[in-house]
């Protein structure tokens, strides 16, 4: 059993918030056959989270190019991602006029303030990390290293 502390609330909070979120949607289309635009539209922004979380994760197999290319790479791929799932619901329900539009601001704003606190958190991490390496350094000594 893990235990909840400081360091893993927030995402202990938001993992519980998830599986209920998702229990309830599933719950609900299976006893009173209800499914909605807002259960369609929280499940959409469920999965594009797990996108946006998966085409983060894989930042480590692109350190070799410069930040901003690895970002801008990113965002390019999850916002086709974005708009192939738009259009994907528009060959089977109308969409809105400004659909599209909508769709981009809805997913590109929360993505930016996501992708600058994610890479300011990756960084603190870095720092921290090598100011470890450096006291191990500095307490073995010339000769160890």
């Amino acid at each position: 059993m893990k235990i909840i502390n400081r360091h893993n609330f927030f995402g202990t909070v938001c993992t519980i918030y998830t599986i209920i979120s998702l229990g309830k949607i599933l719950l609900e289309a299976v006893v009173q056959d209800v499914f909605g635009n807002y259960q369609e539209n929280l499940l959409v922004m469920f999965f594009l989270s797990l996108a946006a979380a998966f085409v983060l994760s894989q930042y480590y197999r692109f350190q070799e190019y410069p930040l901003l290319l690895c970002i801008a790479v990113q965002y390019a791929v999850l916002i086709v991602l974005v708009m192939l799932i738009t259009w994907f619901v528009g060959r089977y329900r109308p969409l809105s006029e400004g659909a599209y539009k909508d769709m981009f601001w809805s997913f590109t704003v929360p993505y930016a303030i996501g992708v600058v606190l994610y890479y300011i958190s990756v960084f603190h991490e870095i720092k921290r990390a090598n100011q470890r390496l450096k006291k191990i350094r500095e307490r073995s000594g010339p000769d160890k290293a």
